[in-house]
C-alpha cells in the first residue's frame, strides 16, 4: 500500500523575541501571571518580515534537508491565518518565492488545525497517486493582528509568529501516516476570531470598523479552554482507534502548543505521563497556530526524542472550532 510519510522538517522564528517582561511594559500584566496561565515565557515577532518571509525559510531548509530542490515539488499546500495580501493566498506566492512558477498550490485556513488538515490533503494527494514530492507549509504572522493594550492582554500574551515546512513523498513502507482525523463545528465561531476584514461589512474596511477593534484577535478564553480539554483527548482516541495502535504503543504526543494548562488538562484524561510522553515547547514560542506542531516536532527531533520507527501522535484544537490528530509511524 501506497503511504505518505513525512521525510523532512524546517522551521524558523523571527529574531525578535518578546518576553514577558516586555509586555509588562505595554500592558497591565506580569511575568507570574502569564506563566500560570499559560507556561508561556517568551515568544517571537516579526520586524519588518511578512508570511512568505518566515515560509520561505523554513521551506528552503526542509527541501535542503530532504535533499531536493523546489522544482522537484509536485504540489504546494500552505496553511496561514495571515497571507502577504488578503488576496491572493499565500500557495501561490510561495511558487513565486521558491522560483517554481506553475507549481499547483493550495491555501487552506483551519486556523490552528491548519497542519493537520494540510497533512489530511497530502495523504490523500500521495496515497491516490496523484503527487509524489509534497511541500506542506505552515506560517504564522499574528503579532501584527493582536491588542498590546490591557484590555487585549488575555489573546496578546499568548501569540507568537513562526513557521514550518515537511517535505512529504510515498513509500511502500509500513512508515508514515497511519490515520487522520478532522472535526470542524461552527457554532463557536465567534469564540476565537479575526473580525475584520469582512463581507459583512459594506466597505469591508472603514475607521469606524477599525475603533470598534474588528481588526484584532479576539477570544472567549473559557468557552476554547472548556472546549479543547474534552475534543483533544476524544480526537486523540479516535486516531488511535483508527490506526488500530493501543495508547502504550504511542512514544510521544505532540499537541499543537495552544496553553500549557490545556496540555497538562489533556495529558491528565488521557491518563499520560506528561514530561515522558508529551512534548511541549510552547514556553520558548507561545501559540504560533498552525506552525506549532511542526515546530514541535522538529525540535523534538533534533533532541532525540522522535526516532525511525517510533509512534507519534499530533493533535491540535483551535479557531473555527477545528480539531483533528494524526497517528504517524516515523
Amino acid at each position: 500500500m501506497r503511504r505518505a510519510y513525512i521525510d523532512s522538517i524546517g522551521m524558523y522564528v523571527p529574531p525578535k523575541i518578546v518576553t514577558n517582561k516586555d509586555l509588562e511594559a505595554m500592558m497591565d500584566t506580569s511575568d507570574e501571571w502569564i506563566r500560570e496561565r499559560s507556561g508561556i515565557h517568551e515568544r517571537h515577532h516579526v520586524d519588518g518580515e511578512c508570511t512568505t518571509d518566515l515560509a520561505l525559510k523554513a521551506a528552503e531548509e526542509a527541501l535542503e534537508k530532504a535533499g531536493m530542490t523546489a522544482e522537484d515539488i509536485d504540489h504546494i499546500i500552505f496553511s496561514t491565518m495571515a497571507s502577504d495580501y488578503f488576496a491572493p493566498g499565500g500557495g501561490p506566492m510561495m511558487t513565486r518565492r521558491l522560483g517554481i512558477p506553475g507549481t499547483p498550490a493550495v491555501d487552506i485556513r483551519m486556523a490552528c488545525s491548519g497542519f493537520l488538515y494540510g497533512l489530511s490533503i497530502a495523504k490523500a494527494f500521495i496515497e491516490s497517486g496523484a503527487y509524489d514530492n509534497i511541500l506542506l507549509i505552515t506560517s504564522e504572522v499574528q503579532s501584527v493582528a493582536l491588542d498590546f493594550s490591557t484590555a487585549g492582554r488575555d489573546t496578546a500574551v499568548l501569540f507568537g509568529d513562526g513557521a514550518a515546512a515537511v517535505v512529504l513523498k510515498p513509500t511502500d513502507e509500513q512508515r508514515g501516516i497511519q490515520s487522520i482525523v478532522t472535526h470542524s463545528d461552527g457554532r463557536y465561531a465567534e469564540d476565537l476570531m479575526l473580525r475584520s476584514p469582512s463581507t459583512l461589512d459594506n466597505p469591508f474596511q472603514s475607521h469606524e470598523i477599525l475603533d470598534k477593534g474588528h481588526g484584532k484577535v479576539t477570544m472567549n478564553g473559557r468557552s476554547v479552554f472548556k472546549h479543547a480539554i474534552t475534543k483533544f483527548p476524544q480526537v486523540i482516541k479516535e486516531a488511535l482507534e483508527a490506526a488500530g495502535v493501543e495508547k502504550s504503543e504511542v512514544k510521544l504526543v505532540v499537541p499543537h502548543q495552544a496553553n500549557l494548562r490545556i496540555t497538562e488538562a489533556v495529558a491528565n484524561r488521557l491518563d499520560l505521563e506528561l514530561h515522558k510522553v508529551v512534548y511541549s515547547n510552547i514556553h520558548k514560542y507561545g501559540n504560533t497556530t498552525s506552525a506549532s506542531i511542526p515546530i514541535a516536532m522538529y525540535e523534538a527531533l533534533a533532541e532525540g526524542r522522535i526516532n525511525r520507527g517510533d509512534i507519534v501522535v499530533v493533535a491540535s484544537f483551535g479557531a473555527g472550532f477545528t480539531w483533528g490528530a494524526s497517528v504517524i509511524q516515523w
